[in-house]
């Protein structure tokens, strides 16, 4: 079974978007923009690395980049039986998991943002990552300073964050090289998430959580305030409103979601950190990171590959092989479809080119390969994720 996680704040980077600009994939920013009011294109595409670095910015960039992805890989058809993201990644898992509409997820983590920039400044707070060194004795050395710290990230095994006062995470930090830790990391960040120095932001966002149309997820979506899978909405609510000031139980959550029988987690956003933190915490899962329309193709083979050892491979169907090179444009919507006159069969198409339009709207290909047949003929009406053609990897 298939997991989708979702990058955290920290994963932006600059022209992030600019792979996706040309994909059809890429309508979603102008509806995200009309429900921020705001140019949310431009955080995309030109923003620098310290305009991003902006917890307004950086926030909203990350999560309408992973929807992006998330479009594009529904497009050729991949879902995910399980949903989960590390701290603001959770807003990503509900909005795909169906929990939360996605105008209403782009006004809450705007406002979360907001909300958490204006926290970070008062108290001023700080966070650092502890290496090589177990949960217990991480917790015992911020106990054992008596100061503002606490753990705000169990993020794999021998992976620990620390926030609170830069006084406390100094101390603590401190504490944890006397017990063993391999190295202590100071992290650029503009305040002490995901502990009760929060709780200004806390209070400002459980007003727009109450307002919040909530539903019952599709799927299995794990918290990262309990590591536990919940259905209710009104659960969830809660559990949102808590996320700000309670560590991010990350490796729970992937032994959460190994517990229960999933085995492949495929991260959707413009990180691959959470790809690397499976692989600490859960060594054998099968793992993989989608941050650009070329690596659709690259999913769509490892999905459609053998699940079988090495040692056992003739006792694979050879066709699954062949399989997994063929690629099927969809519509992107209802209404007359015309290719573009210029494009033959056995052309090369590159990711996010233009095959034609139906109406007004552009029908671009999510991948590459080689045009091996047009399912939908010129002028013929078709359906929203009909077929149109038929592609082939090489």
């Amino acid at each position: 079974m298939i997991v989708f996680t979702y990058s955290g704040q920290g994963s932006q980077k600059p022209e992030m978007g600019a792979a996706w600009s040309q994909h059809p994939s890429w309508e979603l920013v102008a509806e995200a923009s009309d429900a921020a009011g705001r140019d949310l294109a431009h955080l995309l595409l030109d923003a620098d690395a310290d305009e991003l670095r902006d917890t307004r910015n950086a926030q909203i960039a990350t999560f309408l980049l992973s929807m992006i992805v998330l479009d594009a890989v529904e497009r050729v058809g991949v879902d995910a039986a399980g949903h989960a993201g590390h701290s603001l990644g959770e807003y990503s898992a509900l909005t795909a998991s169906g929990a939360l509409d996605f105008g209403d997820a782009i006004r809450l983590v705007s406002e979360r943002a907001a909300a958490m920039q204006v926290a970070a400044a008062n108290p001023p707070g700080t966070m650092a990552a502890v290496l090589g060194l177990d949960d217990a004795s991480v917790e015992g050395a911020c106990a054992s300073v008596g100061g503002d710290v606490w753990v705000a990230n169990y993020n794999a095994p021998g992976q620990v964050v620390l926030a609170g006062s830069p006084e406390g995470v100094a101390a603590a930090g401190e504490a944890a090289r006397s017990l063993g830790a391999k190295k202590v990391s100071p992290l650029q960040v503009s305040g002490a998430f995901h502990t009760p120095f929060m709780a200004p932001a806390r209070e400002r966002l459980s007003a727009a959580i109450a307002e919040a149309d909530l539903r019952r997820p599709e799927g299995t979506v794990v918290a990262n305030v309990d590591s536990t899978a919940h259905a209710n909405p009104e659960t969830w609510r809660a559990l949102m409103n808590a996320q700000l000031c309670s560590p991010v139980r990350w490796r729970q959550t992937l032994l959460t979601f190994a517990d229960s029988g999933f085995t492949t987690f495929i991260e959707l956003g413009p990180g691959n950190v959470l790809t690397s933190l499976v692989k600490r915490t859960l060594p054998d899962a099968a793992r993989l990171a989608v941050n650009t329309p070329e690596h659709l193709d690259r999913l769509l083979d490892a999905l459609a590959a053998p699940s079988v050892d090495a040692g056992d491979a003739a006792a694979a169907h050879e066709g699954e092989h062949l399989f997994a090179t063929d690629r099927m444009v969809v519509s992107p919507g209802a209404g007359i479809f015309t290719p573009l006159p210029t494009l033959e069969i056995g052309a090369q198409i590159v990711a996010g080119e233009l095959l034609g339009n139906i109406g007004d709207t552009e029908v671009r290909s999510s991948f590459s390969g080689e045009l091996m047949a047009w399912l939908a003929v010129d002028t013929e009406r078709v359906t929203s994720s009909q077929p149109i053609a038929w592609l082939r990897s090489g």
